[in-house]
């Protein structure tokens, strides 16, 4: 599943929102033209997914679509101003003749606050027209697209409330398929709560609440695996992403699965990574406890992107090795989140991955790493030097990594210069000097990061900080910066 999030539903609210309408948007299929230049960076820190398609690196963001074409020196991105949907990418497909990228939002309802579907978008001419496809089913509520797979002249969708779904003529209509050859009732058959899908040789697999599913014949019959129904199975029944490996002449299906114990009731559940290479019939288990959201291969080599970062294995799945916290080759730059949501290693090796903090890259098995991350530049257009963000700041909650929060401090600077940050409270007395003297390069956007602790690493209490950062040959810039847990 390419998509950032993981839900647990209850059969009541399910049913309420199902039967009730009154809560979609009234959505008009629209074409529009890209009349202005896409974004020149990735449109987003929050990097759902991630595709290799010929020399294209695409990239499902929190704010739209992005893609590369040099490895990294440029960006374009799409968003809801070129024809996308609302709300942040939760799925993504691209084939030799089109791109479809599927949205999802927070809403408010009368029951609560729930996810919606923000509709699909589909571009013919390599983004430079988008056509707008409304969210099928009778609501958009708990009704997000989680997958994309392109299958021929067909498009098949994963989503909660509208099941399977597959369309031959681009999203017209649609015609619920599901993976079982039951009637179609998301109630009682967790199989039909489908959140993944991809195409393997015109080979159907699809990941749903009730285990995983196999069509040879293009969704007429299936066979379905489960981890009740055979006597070497998934790990969990809820099947959140799937992927494909192949090397070596073998071809080998990998599935994110987590446990459906409230509704299954069977307790031997439990989340992981599954795999098979006998279609199916046969899986083995790895990764036990670990929350894993999905998959990348660079012909034997396995990495899985998880609630702790990226794990690799290199021998089929056996054991794994966790990457270490990752950050740039001087410092400046850091992903700071053990949430990774994607991965792809594009065509010289190079892996990709993709966090709820940024994107970074490494060609060297994670020696060295570049990392993109969006911003608003400063001193640029009357812009000021320095801000602090996000600002108010909660060490509890943003930008959390291996349990404790930060805060970032952007600036620019002119010419090579020596940098101090020092936080100071209320009645300007000094909290901490964060960063004392250190080398930083000229002409360049940078950041340095607190945790909001004082000299003795203690939690500072809530309320107004001011910040004093000093460039050596430059001046010295000042902010403020609100705590609050």
């Amino acid at each position: 599943m390419r998509t950032i999030q993981t839900f647990c539903f209850s059969i009541c609210a399910f049913m309420l929102i199902l039967v009730n309408s009154a809560f979609s948007q009234i959505l008009e299929a629209n074409t529009f033209r890209l009349d202005r230049e896409p974004l020149p960076r990735p449109a987003s820190n929050t990097v759902t997914d991630i595709l290799v398609f010929d020399d294209t690196i695409w990239f499902g963001t929190g704010r739209g679509v992005s893609r590369t074409r040099d490895g990294g020196m440029s960006f374009e991105s799409f968003t809801r101003e070129q024809g996308l949907g609302r709300g942040g990418v939760s799925a993504l497909a691209v084939s030799d003749e089109a791109i479809w990228v599927a949205t999802g939002f927070d809403t408010t309802t009368d029951f609560g606050r729930f996810q919606a579907g923000g509709g699909l978008a589909y571009s013919l001419n390599d983004g430079q027209n988008w056509t707008f496809v409304p969210q099928p089913g009778v609501t958009n509520v708990q009704n997000i697209t989680f997958d994309v797979a392109l299958r021929d002249e067909e498009v098949w969708i994963t989503s909660f409330a509208g099941g399977l779904r597959k369309s031959t003529n681009l999203g017209m209509t649609w015609e619920v398929v599901t993976p079982d050859s039951l009637i179609f009732d998301p109630v009682p058959n967790l199989n039909h709560r489908v959140f993944s899908v991809i195409t393997v040789d015109s080979i159907l697999w699809v990941g749903s609440a009730g285990g995983v599913n196999r069509s040879n014949d293009g969704g007429i019959t299936w066979t379905n695996f489960n981890h009740q129904n055979q006597e070497a199975p998934i790990s969990g029944n809820f099947v959140v992403a799937i992927g494909y490996q192949a090397y070596s002449g073998r071809d080998v299906i990998w599935a994110a699965t987590r446990e459906t114990t409230v509704e299954s009731g069977d307790t031997t559940e439990f989340r992981g990574v599954s795999w098979t290479e006998d279609q199916g019939f046969t899986w083995r288990t790895a990764l036990r406890g670990e929350t894993v959201h999905n998959f990348a291969f660079d012909d034997s080599v396995v990495y899985a992107a998880s609630a702790k970062g990226i794990y690799k294995s290199i021998d089929g799945g056996e054991t794994w090795a966790l990457f270490p916290n990752i950050q740039n080759a001087n410092g400046t730059r850091r992903i700071l989140t053990n949430e990774y949501f994607s991965a792809g290693v594009s065509a010289d090796h190079t892996l990709w991955v993709g966090t709820r903090n940024g994107l970074a890259k490494t060609s060297n098995n994670g020696i060295t790493w570049q990392v993109f991350q969006t911003f608003d530049p400063t001193g640029q257009e009357g812009s000021p030097r320095t801000y602090a963000y996000p600002n108010p700041f909660s060490p509890k909650i943003h930008n959390n990594l291996n349990g404790t929060g930060h805060v970032r401090f952007q600036y620019n600077t002119l010419n090579a210069t020596r940098v101090t940050l020092t936080i100071y409270d209320f009645a300007m007395q000094t909290v901490k000097k964060v960063v004392e003297d250190q080398p930083r390069p000229g002409n360049s956007d940078l950041y340095e990061i607190w945790d909001g602790t004082g000299q003795n690493n203690e939690q500072v209490d809530n309320g107004v900080y001011f910040y004093r950062l000093d460039l050596e040959g430059d001046g010295s810039y000042w902010g403020k910066v609100i705590v609050l847990n």
